[in-house]
């Protein structure tokens, strides 16, 4: 975070200051007493388990100048050092928003950074595409980007608040569960660039239906500064009606042949990695660069078609974006990582989350991959939050698993039996289709099943568990 005096940090967040007005709080902003180094800012966050004010002295002892806190904080004699708000989440986004601000400010002023805000979302691909921005962007100047998924409204301006004065590009995922969430995001952080991947089934049964998750994720576009660019999939009729709602200019990615940003070409290589011709139409005609992508998966030529229009739209030349894509690397865990294991099985952990449309992407990477020679292995666990449809989603996703020929499915917990009901009446028959209770039922199942070539998918959503399997079966590569 850029240098602020306490005095700073309370008028910011509307706090009431006890502690020395002059204290520099010069180090990283932080809510885990464990992550606190010298001269920096911990934000005790009161929570459902763990009340960060619980651990206000020994983040203080660790080196912490000040507390973001609801209440005054004493240890013994010893006042700590505090700013005292009435909401400790709420003032945390007001002191990003400040911070950006003042930020923003200084890249107007002779020899500035020309600070570029990207907000990426969408129901499915965020963190992908936030990644492979982040490396595009980072190939050509300063970059902060979101560690893991920090997409919410307390890891949004704990992202915010890693940038400071050198910062030329800021790229921050933005998640939304409901309606109005995105208007609040996009406050602390208005974009200059806005990219929306696609309206789906992610959390709809939290929304309430499609059109409400359309209705939210539009919210990005509203947010953005006068002047910003609208990156919009030309593909999904929702996502490119927003448009209308755009302040400045619209770019287009996808398939439809009035997108500016398009793939040609598209083939997949044995171990699943798009190549492909990025196309941009643009006054003079086209320009055209090849990618061969690192990612795994058809359905991440998607992703870097918005991560390019995107870096566009903040300056990077095709050639620069073309190479950075071909550069980039999967980032974050549990997300299509794919190990060869020395007894001849490949894991492919896709475990950190699921809903219908990244299920379906996922088992079609499974079948690629496999091919005709190995064994497709899918376990598969629970779509949360998916509502009323929950039941028909994962017999969908059953009677997919045999349309593309998945040779064994091992279907995990009750709350995921209807892809093995799906699957039986799509037409699967003998062992093809298992259920097991649990995931010790199922490492134990896999421990015994699994044969040298199998290729193993593991997908469900992150409260589902199976990342957990995931990791095992990731760790035995090690063994």
């Amino acid at each position: 975070m850029i240098a602020l005096t306490a005095a700073e940090i309370a008028a910011a967040t509307g706090g009431v200051l006890h502690a020395d007005p002059a204290l520099v709080v010069s180090g990283p902003v932080v809510v885990d007493s464990r992550d606190v180094l010298p001269g920096g800012l911990f934000v005790a966050l009161p929570g459902e388990h763990v009340d960060g004010h619980d651990y206000a002295v020994t983040a203080v002892d660790a080196g912490a100048a000040l507390v973001l806190a609801n209440r005054e904080l004493r240890d013994g004699d010893r006042d700590l050092p505090t700013v005292v708000v009435d909401d400790v989440e709420v003032a945390l986004g007001e002191l990003a928003r400040t911070v950006l601000e003042r930020l923003r400010e200084a890249a107007l002023e002779p020899g500035g950074s020309d600070l570029r805000v990207i907000g990426v979302t969408g129901s499915v691909g965020k963190t992908t595409t936030k990644d492979l921005l982040s490396q595009l962007c980072g190939s050509v100047g300063p970059t902060i980007a979101p560690v893991r998924s920090f997409n919410n409204e307390i890891g949004l301006p704990l992202t915010v608040l890693r940038a400071d004065e050198s910062t030329r590009f800021l790229v921050l995922e933005m998640g939304a569960s409901g309606i109005g969430h995105l208007t609040y995001l996009t406050r602390i952080a208005p974009p200059d660039v806005a990219v929306v991947l696609v309206v789906g089934q992610a959390h709809i049964g939290e929304f309430g239906g499609i059109e409400a998750v359309a209705t939210a994720k539009r919210e990005i576009v509203e947010g953005l500064v006068p002047d910003g660019v609208a990156v919009l999939n030309a593909d999904d009729l929702r996502v490119r009606a927003m448009s209308a709602a755009a302040p400045g200019e619209v770019v287009l990615f996808g398939e439809a042949s009035d997108a500016a940003v398009r793939a040609r070409d598209v083939r997949l290589d044995r171990a699943g990695r798009a190549r492909f011709t990025l196309v941009e139409r643009t006054q003079d005609g086209e320009e055209a660069a090849d990618v061969d992508l690192r990612l795994v998966g058809e359905h991440h030529v998607h992703n870097a078609l918005a991560a390019a229009a995107a870096a566009r739209a903040v300056g990077l030349s095709l050639a620069e974006v073309a190479a950075g894509l071909t550069a980039a690397d999967a980032l974050s865990p549990h997300r299509m990582h794919v190990v060869d294991r020395p007894d001849g099985v490949t894991v492919v952990d896709d475990s950190y989350n699921a809903n219908p449309d990244s299920m379906r992407a996922a088992l079609k990477a499974l079948a690629v991959l496999a091919g005709r020679d190995r064994r497709s292995v899918a376990v598969l666990g629970e779509m949360l939050e998916l509502g009323p449809g929950a039941r028909d989603a994962h017999d969908e996703i059953g009677r997919l698993v045999v349309r593309l020929n998945i040779g064994l499915t091992v279907v995990v917990g009750e709350g995921a039996r209807a892809i093995r009901d799906g699957a039986n009446h799509e037409g699967s028959w003998g062992d093809e289709v298992v259920l097991v209770d649990d995931l010790e039922n199922a490492r134990l199942f896999l421990e015994h099943e699994l044969r040298e070539g199998d290729v193993v998918l593991v997908k469900s959503s992150y409260g589902a568990g199976l990342w957990r399997l995931g990791d095992q079966l990731v760790g035995e590569a090690a063994s």
